[in-house]
C-alpha cells in the first residue's frame, strides 16, 4: 500500500528536482568563465559585481512577481512559462558582445529564473502532506546542487573545446527537454485522473484549514481551495511572513556568495583555473547535496519519535545554523593546505542546503495552500535583495583589498559575515515566529 501511495508524488518530487538542477546549472555558468571573460571584456571586480547584481535585482523582482503570478495561474502553467522564459535568456547570453550586453542578459535570466522556487514549493505543498514536506523540500533542493556540481564538470570543457558561448547555448537547452516531461506528466492531485483514492486521502490528511474536500457521485475525493487572493499588505501584518522573509535576507546571500565567488577564491589562494576548478568546486556542492536531503530527513525523523512538528523544524534549523560556523576558519586553516578549505566550506554550504529545506518548509506550516508561492516570492525577494548587496559589497571589498596587495583580508572578512548569519537569523525568526503558528484568514 505505501508503494502505491507513493508511486505519483516521488515522480512529482524528480519534476522540480531536474528543475533546480537545470535551475543552478544555468546561473552557475557566468562564474566559471569568469576569468576568460573579464580578460575579454576587461572586467574589475566591481564590474563583476554589477553583472551579478543586475541578476539578483531581476531576481527579487520577479520573485515577487512569480509567486503571485504562480498562485494566480496555477503550479502547471507558472512553472512551464518560468522555465520556457530563462532558457530563451540562458541561451541568449552567447549573442552577447559588451558588458551592457551582459548586464541585459543577466537581467533576463534572473527575472525569469525566479519562478523556480516559488512553483516548487507550491508544488511540494499540493503533492505532500506537512510531515513529508522538509524531506521532500530537501530532495528537490538538492538539486541546486546537482546543478553547481554539474557546472564545473562540463563547463570549462566545453568552452575549452568549443568556445564560452556554447557553454551557455548547451545548458540552456537542457530546460526545453524538460519541459516536454513537465507538460506530459504534471498535474495536481485533484485533476489527476491516475491518482488512486488511498494516494488523495493521503496527501490531504493534514488539513489547510481552508480547503473543503468533496466527494464527486462516481466516489472520487477532491478539493476545493477559497479562490479569494491574499494581498501582499496584509501578509505583511503577520510576524509569521516577517520571520520568513528576514531569515532569507540574511541567509540567501550567503550562498549567492559561495556561487558567485568560490572560484575566484580558489584562483585567488591557489592560483587554479578553467579544469583544474572541477574536482574542488565539485566536492564542495556534492557535500551540499547530502547536506540538503539530509537537512530535509532529520525533522521527519523527529516528527516520527512524536515531536512537534514545530519543534523538530525550529531544532533542526539551530543545529545547521552552527554547523555553519567553522566556515570562519576556512581562510586559516586552507593556508595549510587547500583542501582544508574546500572541506570547511562544504560543511558550510552543506549546512546552508539542510537549513534551506527547512526554511522554505516553514511557508508550508504557517500558510494556507492558496498563499504558498506568494510568501516563497515575497522570502525571495528579500533574499536577493541581501545578495545584491553582499555583491556590491564584496566587489568594493575586494577591489580595495587587491588594491592594498592583500585579497587575503577581504575573504577573512567575508568569511566572518557567513559563519555568524545564520544564528542571527534563527534568533529573529524565533522571537518572530516562536511557535510557526499557523496562519487561517477568514
Amino acid at each position: 500500500m505505501q508503494k502505491t501511495i507513493g508511486k505519483y508524488r516521488w515522480t512529482i518530487c524528480s519534476l522540480i528536482f531536474f528543475a533546480t538542477t537545470i535551475n543552478y546549472l544555468d546561473r552557475a555558468v557566468i562564474s566559471l568563465l569568469k576569468s576568460d571573460l573579464e580578460v575579454r571584456f576587461h572586467w574589475t571586480e566591481s564590474d563583476y559585481s554589477d553583472i551579478v547584481i543586475a541578476f539578483q535585482l531581476s531576481y527579487a523582482i520577479g520573485m515577487l512577481l512569480a509567486g503571485r503570478f504562480i498562485d494566480k495561474v496555477g503550479t502547471k502553467v507558472g512553472y512551464a512559462v518560468s522555465l520556457l522564459l530563462w532558457s530563451i535568456a540562458s541561451i541568449g547570453h552567447a549573442a552577447v558582445r559588451s558588458t551592457l550586453g551582459f548586464l541585459i542578459a543577466r537581467s533576463a535570466l534572473g527575472i525569469s529564473e525566479a519562478g523556480n522556487f516559488p512553483a516548487a514549493i507550491k508544488t511540494t505543498a499540493e503533492w505532500f502532506p506537512q510531515k513529508e514536506r522538509s524531506f521532500a523540500t530537501g530532495i528537490f533542493n538538492s538539486g541546486s546542487n546537482v546543478g553547481a556540481i554539474l557546472a564545473p564538470l562540463t563547463v570549462p570543457f566545453i568552452a575549452a573545446q568549443w568556445g564560452w558561448q556554447w557553454a551557455f547555448i548547451i545548458t540552456g537547452s537542457f530546460g526545453l527537454i524538460w519541459l516536454m516531461f513537465w507538460i506530459i506528466l504534471y498535474e495536481i492531485p485533484s485533476r489527476h485522473k491516475k491518482l488512486s483514492k488511498a494516494e488523495f486521502e493521503y496527501i490531504h490528511s493534514d488539513k489547510d484549514g481552508e480547503q473543503t474536500q468533496v466527494q464527486s457521485s462516481e466516489g472520487e475525493s477532491s478539493v476545493i481551495q477559497p479562490k479569494e487572493r491574499v494581498p501582499w499588505l496584509k501578509l505583511l501584518k503577520y510576524n509569521q511572513t516577517w520571520a520568513f522573509v528576514l531569515g532569507k535576507f540574511l541567509t540567501d546571500p550567503i550562498w549567492w556568495f559561495y556561487l558567485f565567488w568560490l572560484p575566484s577564491f580558489l584562483k585567488a589562494q591557489y592560483g587554479i583555473d578553467g579544469t583544474a576548478m572541477a574536482l574542488p568546486v565539485a566536492l564542495v556542492y556534492t557535500m551540499s547535496t547530502v547536506g540538503s536531503v539530509w537537512g530535509g530527513w532529520l525533522p521527519m525523523f523527529f516528527v516520527k519519535r512524536n515531536w512537534a512538528v514545530p519543534r523538530a523544524r525550529k531544532v533542526s534549523m539551530l543545529i545547521y545554523a552552527f554547523l555553519v560556523v567553522p566556515v570562519v576558519f576556512a581562510q586559516y586553516l586552507g593556508s595549510l593546505n587547500m583542501w582544508l578549505a574546500v572541506l570547511i566550506i562544504g560543511l558550510a554550504t552543506s549546512a546552508h542546503q539542510a537549513w534551506s529545506a527547512n526554511i522554505f518548509t516553514t511557508v508550508s506550516d504557517m500558510f494556507p495552500k492558496r498563499t504558498v508561492a506568494s510568501v516563497t516570492g515575497m522570502g525571495g525577494m528579500f533574499g536577493a535583495i541581501g545578495g545584491i548587496l553582499i555583491a556590491f559589497f564584496a566587489g568594493k571589498l575586494f577591489d580595495h583589498y587587491k588594491a592594498l596587495g592583500d585579497i587575503d583580508t577581504g575573504y577573512y572578512i567575508m568569511f566572518i559575515i557567513c559563519g555568524s548569519a545564520y544564528l542571527i537569523a534563527w534568533v529573529l525568526m524565533h522571537f518572530l515566529a516562536p511557535k510557526l503558528k499557523r496562519i487561517h484568514f477568514n
